[in-house]
């Protein structure tokens, strides 16, 4: 009887996060970068200015040299980032209260410069605590930072597995759904279907949950009821380096409320 060969399961090159192992920020306390992000975010959301978010935005561009994202990925976001700024711009000019010279009118909505300047405000705004979490965190190794949750942070072991687990099959759906769309369009079918991929793309997410979920738990990583009394491999280790990240994160955010209040455009909006 001729045995039967099972070759193994290979997932494509996108399933696996691709960074830069030498990359300075991969090389940081993942809880620390992550607290970065925060840190960085709080002036822009409590101000609605553009000195503020300048000095952030100018803060993220001197720090992509020393991240894992490539230039190219990071202009893929901001271009995504853009592209649904221009429509939190739009509504935000055509609701905001009318101020200055009437640029034109749309029907019963009117567009002015006082309203169009405050679109552009919101839009740079969002920018601004888009593009450092993406220099920031895209740095982040998703297995790392499940041990500084784990073991820093105590949270529950089933939530930091699963999320771990989401966080490294986030490539695989991407992949899949270039699959269905060809699939789609080799059978003939108009056009690649958003809707029908989208669906077939959460039940194929579905059962690779419950498969995974089984798994993880037929191996034992369902944890002892304690939560976070297991042995975690990886040890978590901050160093000199990774406070330094973290008050610079601190001067920048002081800097650009300084800078805002100076230039006198600080405008709190809490």
């Amino acid at each position: 009887m001729k045995a039967t060969v099972i070759a193994p399961v290979e997932f494509p090159a996108e399933a696996a996060q691709q960074l830069r192992p030498g990359a300075w920020l991969a090389r940081r306390d993942p809880l620390i970068i992550a607290a970065c992000a925060l840190v960085l975010a709080v002036p822009i959301v409590v101000s609605l200015d553009p000195a503020t978010a300048a000095v952030v935005l100018a803060a993220a561009v001197i720090a992509l040299p020393f991240s894992s994202v490539p230039p190219k990925r990071l202009a893929l976001f901001v271009l995504a980032f853009v592209l649904g700024g221009l429509m939190a711009v739009w509504g935000t000019a055509l609701i905001a209260t009318d101020s200055g010279p009437e640029l034109f009118a749309f029907g019963p909505y009117t567009v002015t410069a006082g309203s169009l300047y405050l679109g552009l405000l919101v839009g740079l705004r969002a920018l601004a605590v888009a593009v450092p979490a993406v220099v920031l965190l895209g740095s982040v190794d998703a297995t790392r930072l499940a041990d500084g949750l784990a073991v820093r942070l105590r949270l529950p072991v089933r939530f930091v597995l699963g999320a771990l687990g989401a966080l490294r099959l986030g490539g695989v759906l991407t992949e899949e759904w270039r699959i269905l769309a060809s699939a789609r369009r080799a059978r003939g079918l108009s056009g690649a279907g958003f809707v029908s991929v989208a669906f077939a793309l959460l039940v194929q997410a579905i059962r690779r949950g419950t498969r995974l979920a089984t798994t993880m738990d037929a191996k034992g990583f369902a944890g002892s009821g304690r939560g976070w009394a297991r042995s975690w491999a990886r040890p978590v280790v901050t160093g000199p380096s990774d406070l330094v990240l973290l008050l610079g994160s601190v001067i920048v955010a002081v800097l650009a409320v300084v800078t805002s209040v100076t230039l006198g455009t600080w405008n709190l909006v809490w």
